[in-house]
């Protein structure tokens, strides 16, 4: 599965991929805070985009939902992204 990683200027960065069924999820990583927004689209309209804006502990919360805070180093900035990711197209 390929992470498109896609750099926001003045925002930070966008991380995405495209599920089975189409839907286009990733987050957005700020430079400032640390926040974080979840976003997705369906493949339908790109432009149709809805996020949910996420503190750097509430991203942690919801990665132990998932399930992965064993597999991954949430200790620093920026910790906890997959370090295989390619860049986007155009990005």
């Amino acid at each position: 599965m390929d992470v498109e990683l896609t750099p926001l200027p003045g925002i930070g960065t966008r991380r995405m991929f495209t599920t089975a069924a189409g839907v286009r999820v990733g987050v957005v990583t700020h430079h400032a805070g640390g926040r974080r927004e979840l976003v997705h689209s369906d493949g339908e309209d790109p432009d149709a985009t809805r996020s949910i804006t996420l503190e750097r502990d509430e991203a942690v919360v919801l990665a132990g939902l998932l399930g992965l805070l064993d597999a991954l180093d949430v200790t620093g900035p920026g910790a906890g992204v997959p370090a295989t990711t390619t860049p986007a197209v155009g990005g």
